[in-house]
């Protein structure tokens, strides 16, 4: 029996015959490093990302809430939703605030991510048997599972990696920009919120205002736009169904894979082999999903600097730091990017707060907020370039 199998698949010298025994240690080794995930748990396996994610967390450190942070998050949001009564025309929400460690972050947000991330992987799985000839996936049999399975395992290691690292750089509730909690809250992460002033020629209490009202302003929007939340979380589905792997490129680089090294295995699954390509579906929806986030930021933006007006000194140079950041994303965003495919920033922010901010100027804040009575009303990324022409445009279309 010649060793010389389809697409590499081989042990050993291919001018020697098929060793069985390694193989076997191969089958060995494959074992321990599935025993991580159950062989039903899909592309993804969730308790795998929850050791991982907490492990991270308890190493690299996850300090308890003091009940002095949550009296001062506590003070600042009612501050804050004092402040914004006066500068948008949604109210608070009625929950209590909360102030979170970094695992109660992951852990209350762990649903969106789950339903979030899992078509992703869905899609990046099915790539690997659908780039191989049919004869190939008949003749590997339970080994074309056990490579699933693995590339679930490893997928699945760097999604808990990238979680926890998103746990410690977020500094609320809404901070990426989409709903990801299932019920309205008002949280702040006090520990990173203490990282982020850091460097800041700030005192501390305005920088936890200041972050207090962005949170109840996303969460006043996200509460009282009924649409909104499910819109959000649709344009990333939208985003997923347009996702497509290159098959022929997997199944170039599929060539050199050899059974009897698991671990190699491995490091290609985690290559970025099974990354998906830019379509043009893609492409389309995240540019749409983009715009979303810049609108919700924009007015976001412009309601804090409404409410903060003659009231926070330091409030210019807080907004100025937040559009940076959300515009760039933090390192741990960037990671979460780079594993999904999917990166969740406002790149058109500043367009959006400028639009916003006219609107408020011709109409006052009731003709800012009346844009999130229907969907249709938003603006589009090129209403975003030319906020004027979309405002002159708005009220041509409002007339009899």
């Amino acid at each position: 029996m010649s060793s010389n199998l389809p697409f590499g698949f081989g042990v050993g010298d291919p001018d020697q015959p098929f060793d069985m025994q390694a193989l076997g240690q191969a089958m060995q080794q494959f074992g321990q490093m599935l025993s991580q995930a159950p062989a039903d748990s899909g592309p993804v396996a969730w308790p795998l990302v929850q050791q991982i994610a907490r492990q991270s967390l308890q190493t690299t450190g996850d300090p308890v809430v003091a009940d002095a942070e949550l009296r001062a998050v506590v003070a600042a949001v009612e501050l804050a939703d004092h402040w914004l009564d006066e500068a948008c025309t949604f109210p608070a929400i009625t929950v209590a605030p909360q102030a979170w460690s970094r695992s109660q972050w992951f852990e209350t947000t762990l649903p969106v991510w789950q339903r979030i991330v899992e078509p992703i992987a869905t899609q990046m799985q099915g790539a690997l048997p659908a780039s191989l000839p049919e004869e190939m996936t008949s003749m590997l049999g339970p080994m074309m599972g056990m490579m699933q399975q693995l590339s679930a395992v490893a997928f699945s290691n760097q999604l808990g990696t990238s979680l926890a690292a998103l746990a410690r750089e977020v500094l609320s509730a809404s901070d990426i920009g989409i709903p990801l909690t299932e019920q309205a809250v008002v949280a702040l992460v006090p520990s990173n919120d203490a990282q982020f002033i850091e460097g800041l020629e700030v005192a501390a209490d305005d920088v936890r205002l200041y972050l207090a009202l962005r949170e109840c302003a996303h969460q006043r929007l996200f509460a009282h736009v009924p649409w909104l939340r499910a819109r959000a979380i649709g344009a990333i589905e939208a985003y997923v169904a347009g996702l497509h792997v290159d098959q022929d490129r997997v199944q170039t680089l599929m060539q050199d894979v050899d059974l009897a090294n698991p671990e190699a295995l491995q490091q290609l699954m985690t290559s970025g082999i099974l990354t998906p390509e830019d379509t043009e579906e893609q492409r389309i929806a995240l540019a749409r999903l983009e715009t979303l986030l810049a609108v919700v930021e924009g007015w976001v933006d412009d309601v804090v600097a409404e409410a903060t007006k003659d009231r926070l000194p330091a409030a210019a140079a807080l907004r100025e730091t937040m559009r940076r950041r959300r515009a760039a994303g933090g390192p741990a965003e960037k990671a979460f990017s780079s594993l999904v495919g999917l990166e969740l920033r406002p790149r058109s922010l500043r367009e959006a707060a400028t639009l916003f901010a006219a609107l408020r100027s011709t109409g006052g804040i009731e003709a800012r907020d009346a844009l999130w009575g229907h969907p249709d009303l938003l603006p589009d990324a090129e209403d975003l370039t030319d906020p004027l022409g979309f405002i002159e445009r708005s009220a041509d279309d409002q007339l009899p």
